[in-house]
């Protein structure tokens, strides 16, 4: 399954509309799953029989850069899932908190190197070093956000994902909710809106899918993105 990017929306309107349009393709109200935006650098990684096998960034969407041994340094990522599952991949945001970021910046300076502008540029510089031990000491982290493919077990629905995923170990979008109405939905995304300034984490907006997967196939996709999902 190709990683692909979201297609953005400014508004409550435009919010609203995309709710109602999906409704109207499928010919009922779906179920939503509202989660936050994390501000990061999205990766994918690979687990076969409960072991973590390879790690990647997102690149193009197709093809991405290694960095299994960088990921591996990320605590909140298990090497070894809860239980054994034949296959499974999952789809991830790596992000600095805000305080590994502020002590990143004081070491730089200490030392005479480049301040980061942000976090977000300073998590997906530190993805990218060629020495593991560098990447560990930059206090990674990470919410899984996404479970692209899986084999062994049958999941139907975006939000039971999320509920295996964090049995087998993982860390995963905080605070999501389940949406039943377009009204809920934008009340779910405004409160995101107000709790951004007080999370240890960056944001930049809410994720709105659509829940199950047998409508994501239904509702398919654009060439540059999902037709079942999109960011405010």
């Amino acid at each position: 399954m190709p990683l692909q990017s979201l297609d953005n929306v400014f508004s409550e309107a435009e919010v609203l509309d995309f709710c109602h349009k999906t409704a109207d393709t499928l010919n009922h109200m779906p179920q939503f799953v509202v989660e936050k935006k994390i501000d990061g650098l999205s990766v994918a990684i690979t687990y076969e029989n409960g072991l973590m096998t390879v790690g990647a960034t997102r690149g193009d969407g197709v093809t991405g850069e290694e960095v299994t041994a960088n990921l591996k340094t990320v605590k909140s990522i298990p090497l070894k899932l809860k239980r054994p599952i034949d296959k499974i991949v999952v789809r991830g945001e790596v992000y600095m908190p805000k305080e590994s970021f502020v002590k990143l910046n004081q070491r730089q300076e200490e030392s005479g190197g480049q301040l980061f502008a942000n976090p977000r540029n300073a998590a997906a510089g530190s993805l990218r070093q060629l020495d593991p031990k560098l990447a560990a000491s930059r206090g990674l982290d990470i919410f899984m956000f996404n479970m692209q493919e899986i084999e062994g077990e049958e999941v139907i629905s975006h939000s039971q994902s999320l509920e295996l995923m964090k049995e087998l170990g993982f860390k995963v979008s905080p605070g999501y909710e389940i949406c039943h109405t377009p009204e809920e939905v934008w009340q779910a995304v405004c409160r995101i809106g107000e709790t951004r300034k007080d999370l240890s984490y960056d944001i930049d907006g809410a994720v709105i899918k659509i829940d199950s997967f047998a409508q994501r196939t239904e509702l398919g996709s654009t060439a540059k993105f999902p037709k079942w999902a999109e960011a405010y």
